[in-house]
């Protein structure tokens, strides 16, 4: 959906986080050590950073969640391709989507990453206090007015909206294909926009350590790096699942080949947390592999919108952490029904520079989770990143293949005769 980022670019910015990180790092450690009177202000200054990102971000999520599904949605049209090809594989998508969250649900629970963490302020817990209602519910995700919707930055209520008005473009003739290019114009400006908005991310990340670091002392940076091993635990938990459903669609032989042709690509979405810089190679080896171009290239920018496997993860892993680090308590129906919240919340919206605090972003005060809780993910979200990034790439190469699979028109490609 989003334009290309261009590797230099992505060096950059790359740069500009680590700095911020390092900066942050270095100065809430020696104002918790040497200034202790200061921290307070430096907890301040970090709080006003660290909002003002987050306030830029809320700025943009209706617009282009709604610009964003219209377009892509609105462009599959009806042919048979779509159909048939585009049918199964969304298919696909839905379960590995529905697996990933339970996979992050699941390893929230059992690691509680959040436990032991120091909130940068004080939740309120108020809209936890009434229980799940299915019928109030089932109301409330359909807008009686979709300004109203985008006004409070309700994500489910938009992206009803937005689905119903993609699914209705093709019957409204000339006037469909008028409003498809407005909203692909608007989905390009909005994704600038964000890209623009991310620009501030460093400032972010300085300040979110700052004041994490600050308040907590080097106590804290021992809780990220058990934080983030027991993310890439649960990320490494889901590839193992998602290539034992590819084994079982492919066979083990087939897999080993496609692992193999997937080693570069994969590596090159990691080291540039970029799935957009790795989309060119990952096709290449997919054609390699056998794959045909046809196929590879109705899949991929399908996948990049609706398969983000590595992201979907993080959305349940990051929500139970922030609950976690607030002392906040979500029963098991409220899990779930978060769950089929980011089911719908996390499509469309790929094309976007740290796509994932996005969404979460989004999501989070629907739960009575406090939008204040990404400021203990911010300063290590690169780091996260990375892994999100990996697995994107991974799982959108294992669709590829499975849905040419289907089509039986997967080649015997060079990859699998290196074996």
């Amino acid at each position: 959906m989003g334009a290309a980022i261009h590797p230099g670019n992505t060096r950059k910015r790359t740069m500009a986080i680590l700095t911020g990180l390092v900066l942050g790092i270095v100065v809430g450690l020696a104002v918790h050590s040497f200034f202790p009177a200061y921290i307070h202000a430096a907890e301040q200054f970090a709080s006003l950073l660290t909002g003002l990102f987050l306030r830029l971000i809320r700025m943009v999520i209706a617009p282009l969640v709604f610009a964003t599904l219209v377009c892509g949605i609105g462009k599959m049209g009806d042919q048979s391709l779509v159909v048939r090809v585009g049918g199964k594989v969304l298919l696909w998508f839905i379960g590995m989507s529905f697996l990933s969250l339970s996979i992050g649900l699941l390893g929230a629970n059992l690691l509680q990453p959040g436990v032991g963490f120091t909130p940068p302020q004080v939740a309120d817990v108020s809209s936890l206090k009434h229980p799940f209602q299915p019928i109030d519910f089932i109301l409330h995700i359909v807008p009686t007015s979709v300004l109203d919707a985008m006004g409070r930055n309700d994500i489910l209520q938009i992206v009803v909206f937005s689905v119903l008005f993609g699914v209705a473009l093709p019957a409204a003739g000339d006037a469909g294909k008028t409003m498809l290019a407005w909203s692909e114009e608007l989905a390009k400006i909005m994704l600038r926009m964000t890209d623009l908005v991310m620009v501030t991310a460093p400032l972010a990340v300085f300040g979110s350590i700052m004041g994490s670091l600050a308040h907590s002392g080097l106590g804290m940076l021992l809780q990220y790096g058990r934080f983030l091993a027991e993310f890439y635990g649960t990320i490494l938990f889901q590839w193992g699942v998602l290539t034992g459903a590819t084994i079982f669609m492919l066979g083990f032989g087939r897999v080993r080949a496609l692992i193999k042709a997937l080693v570069q690509p994969v590596l090159l979405g990691f080291s540039t947390a970029s799935s957009e810089a790795a989309y060119p190679l990952l096709l290449e080896k997919l054609e390699e592999f056998g794959v045909p171009a046809r196929i590879g290239g109705f899949v991929l920018p399908l996948g990049y919108s609706f398969n983000l496997d590595g992201s979907i993860l993080f959305q349940s892993f990051g929500a139970m952490f922030i609950a976690q680090a607030y002392g906040i308590h979500l029963e098991w129906s409220q899990q779930m029904l978060m769950v089929l919240v980011m089911m719908l919340s996390s499509k469309g919206i790929a094309g976007v520079p740290r796509a994932s605090l996005v969404t979460l972003v989004a999501v989070l005060p629907q739960f009575g989770l406090p939008e204040a809780g990404m400021a203990l993910i911010l300063g290590i979200d690169h780091f996260l990143d990375m892994a999100r990034t990996a697995t994107n790439v991974l799982g959108n190469g294992y669709a590829a293949a499975v849905s040419a699979k289907w089509e039986g028109v997967l080649e015997d490609g060079p990859a699998e005769d290196a074996i």
